[in-house]
């Protein structure tokens, strides 16, 4: 199995920072700065993205493997994981596969339920939206759809909107559709929430279309210990949206975790 395409900054307990659908590693370049100076962050390429290999055929449960491989070449034995999105969703592969190697799971804009049909359905048209048009056009209408109405205006949201769709615009078609095919057809990991005996975070934004607010709601209760962030006027991309904020949450919670 390939490594994971990685970078390792700062000292102190693991956190492992793994990113969303259409993203890299490169999404928390600037977000996890204040965090080296007391955690040893760690930030992925999940396969299909970034600097990774390609994985055809890829699965939740493959993508945990992988990460699993990877943390085992750093030598880290346990660490808080921190996903978004896609990254919340491999997150919970890893903690169902080899809970002994979390301290505790952050669940940033993601969920543990599986797709609505309705979602499913939705998967299905991105595929042959790209099919027929190119990822391109996909990732220039999906991107800024992921912000809150009240913060696409925004000198830095802008520019980060802008950023992310020069990063991903390029993805081999086929990367993409894998991954799209792969959220579509995960499993439901409510069980999982309901079973760690590790803490789990919930970073929530009142206007996240993707991982809307009742979703996060119905499952925010099922851990034995979970600690629950809810902000006005968020989207589904608060490490950008809210950095400040997310950080300082991120932080409380791995010291929770110690």
């Amino acid at each position: 199995m390939n490594l994971l395409a990685h970078t390792r900054a700062g000292a102190g307990v693991p956190v492992v920072f793994i990113h969303g659908f259409c993203e890299s590693k490169d999404l928390w370049k600037d977000f996890i700065k204040p965090l080296t100076t007391s955690y040893s962050v760690i930030c992925v390429d999940l396969p299909n993205f970034g600097e990774s290999a390609a994985m055809p055929d890829a699965t939740m449960e493959k993508m945990a493997e992988a990460v699993i491989h990877t943390l085992n070449h750093l030598k880290i034995d346990k660490c808080v994981l921190v996903g978004h999105s896609l990254g919340g969703y491999v997150g919970l592969a890893v903690a169902e596969l080899y809970p002994e190697r979390l301290l505790g799971l952050c669940l940033f804009h993601s969920t543990a339920f599986e797709d609505s049909p309705e979602r499913k359905e939705g998967r299905n048209n991105a595929i042959a939206n790209i099919q027929q048009n190119g990822v391109e056009i996909f990732v220039r209408a999906l991107i800024p759809s992921l912000f809150s109405p009240s913060q696409k205006e925004k000198d830095h949201v802008k520019r980060s909107i802008n950023l992310l769709i020069e990063n991903a615009k390029n993805s081999p078609t086929e990367n993409i559709i894998d991954t799209l095919k792969a959220m579509r057809d995960r499993k439901e990991r409510i069980e999982v929430l309901k079973n760690v005996d590790f803490p789990i975070l919930f970073l929530v934004g009142k206007d996240d279309a993707a991982v809307p607010l009742t979703a996060s709601m119905a499952q925010c209760y099922l851990p034995k210990n979970a600690q629950v962030h809810i902000w006005e006027q968020v989207g589904h991309k608060g490490m950008i949206e809210v950095p400040e904020q997310s950080a300082r949450s991120i932080a409380r919670f791995v010291d929770d975790c110690l």
